[in-house]
């Protein structure tokens, strides 16, 4: 005989980190199952059950039978069979049972629960009770015959959940028809392909289409034309927001989840990157002030070349990809080459600001309309085509983007067209991030205020009446007070961020 000694913890490689629990899948069909008690939470562990294909016996006095419980075994189960037993439980009940599971408060019984079950060799389990269980019931996040369970060993049922609430916006419904498809063709697989890069490549590929939007049709089962058939390149333009990951959309997570490159904006936050495909190749491809940029030609041409390979090419763009992110550049060029594009929107800076403030941009009382406006033209000016006559309108809402060389330009034209400069504005640099800086005014004091902000912070200045609470903590229609020390204005712990007192 050979025994073999572990090594040392400390020259022990790290090959697997300790586990709470064996993750195990357990198959049910056509198994005989005991539930014991009446209960809405037996209800919900009967109908999990039955489910995956059991015979599910639950045993609890008929004055015990909640009404969903009896709803459920009228109507059935999706799978399996539910029977309701009219009785007590007894220890020869558990005999010859695959799993049991039981609703009991009681200690004492619940210990001759566990007893019985470990008699008679039963996998056993008392609902909320850990204490009481020879194995857990995980969170579960259903794409049958794809099943992702997760669990907290009993410690943090709720954090389980939350978990499978972000597990499930990763997921596309249609999942289930692909994984359906898939072992369905499986065999055939086999048959046609060899085993190795070949097999490999044609798997890969009907992965990468089950993240897709779209369910698998009938050409999907075609498996010498799909691994004879070249890969089909094309380029997603997501939105990646303001900076922070919780504003991403289910419809960007996965786009980034399913990328095999991520052209990025020098502004998009590493939070966002984080919650991209690990594979995936990232190239930074930024255009930023007072940095040196990525020609937007160049950007064109990398996107080109990597969707002739085959590649699908994400281009994540702060905001929104349509406002003020040359998205229609890109869209046409792509198009003109054969290139298939689908846009994802984000949420764009302006809105970003509304939101961090808690104010209306829009506000029925006081603006009858918003207004998006580049703060700069391609000469790094003010753009000779805007209305200033339009934009000097206090009831009208005016967010200047890329504003921060320009602000001092955009306040001349605005006061020469007659606009008060008691007119409520904030400069906003950095919105939604960690670094976000916050100014709070009037377009009069607007000018030496910017001068604090970073040349090549990505800023935007808002300007209108409605933003007379968030400017001046005042309701529009009072009379602003048009200086510094009537207004209270008191730096805060950021000295760039400054409050109405």
């Amino acid at each position: 005989m050979h025994i073999v000694s572990p090594l040392p913890s400390k020259s022990r490689p790290d090959r697997m980190a300790p586990l709470a629990v064996l993750p195990v899948f357990f198959s049910l069909e056509g198994k005989r199952v005991i539930a014991i008690g009446g209960s809405e939470p037996t209800t919900w562990k009967v109908e999990l059950l039955a489910a995956a294909g059991a015979h599910v016996q639950v045993l609890a006095p008929i004055d015990e039978w909640c009404d969903e419980l009896i709803a459920l075994a009228e109507t059935g189960a999706s799978a399996g069979t539910i029977s309701l037993v009219d009785c007590h439980w007894a220890p020869s009940d558990l005999s010859g049972a695959a799993l049991a599971v039981a609703d009991i408060e009681d200690d004492a019984e619940a210990l001759a629960f566990t007893e019985a079950a470990r008699d008679a060799s039963v996998p056993y389990n008392v609902i909320d009770r850990p204490e009481y269980c020879q194995f857990q019931f995980g969170a579960i996040v259903n794409r049958s015959p794809v099943v992702v369970s997760i669990s907290t060993a009993g410690a943090a049922p709720i954090l389980g959940q939350a978990v499978r609430r972000r597990i499930e916006t990763l997921l596309p419904q249609t999942l289930s028809a692909w994984a359906q498809l898939a072992q369905d063709i499986r065999g055939k697989v086999m048959a046609a392909l060899e085993p190795g890069p070949q097999r490999r490549a044609f798997w890969e590929r009907l992965a990468d289409r089950a993240f897709g939007d779209a369910a698998p049709t009938p050409m999907d089962s075609d498996i010498v034309a799909i691994s004879a058939a070249p890969a089909a390149g094309r380029v997603t333009l997501v939105g990646a927001g303001p900076g922070d990951a919780d504003l991403l959309t289910i419809k960007a997570i996965r786009a980034l989840q399913s990328a095999d490159v991520i052209l990025f904006d020098d502004l998009v936050s590493a939070e966002v990157l984080e919650l991209a495909r690990r594979e995936a190749k990232r190239m930074l491809v930024g255009k930023r002030a007072a940095r040196e940029s990525c020609r937007q030609e160049d950007i064109n041409a990398m996107m080109l070349s990597l969707a002739r390979q085959g590649k699908h090419v994400v281009r994540l763009k702060s905001g929104d990809p349509m406002i003020f992110g040359r998205a229609g550049e890109e869209i046409e060029m792509l198009e003109r080459h054969g290139i298939a594009v689908s846009v994802v929107p984000g949420i764009t800076a302006a809105l970003a600001l509304a939101s961090r403030l808690g104010v209306s941009l829009t506000h029925r009382d006081h603006a009858q309309s918003v207004r998006f406006v580049t703060g700069h033209s391609r000469q790094g000016v003010l753009p000779d085509t805007l209305n200033w006559q339009a934009l000097s309108d206090p009831a009208t809402t005016s967010v200047y983007y890329m504003s921060r060389r320009t602000l001092p330009a955009i306040v001349a034209q605005l006061q020469g067209q007659g606009m008060s400069m008691a007119t409520p504005a904030i400069i906003a640099g950095n919105v939604g991030r960690a670094d976000e800086q916050i100014w709070r005014g009037t377009i009069g004091q607007a000018v030496a205020a910017v001068t604090d902000f970073p040349l090549s912070a990505p800023t935007i200045f808002a300007v209108g009446d409605a933003l007379h609470r968030a400017a001046l903590g005042t309701a529009a229609g009072d009379d602003p007070r048009g200086d510094d020390e009537m207004l209270g204005f008191r730096p805060s712990a950021n000295a760039l961020d400054y409050q109405a007192g």
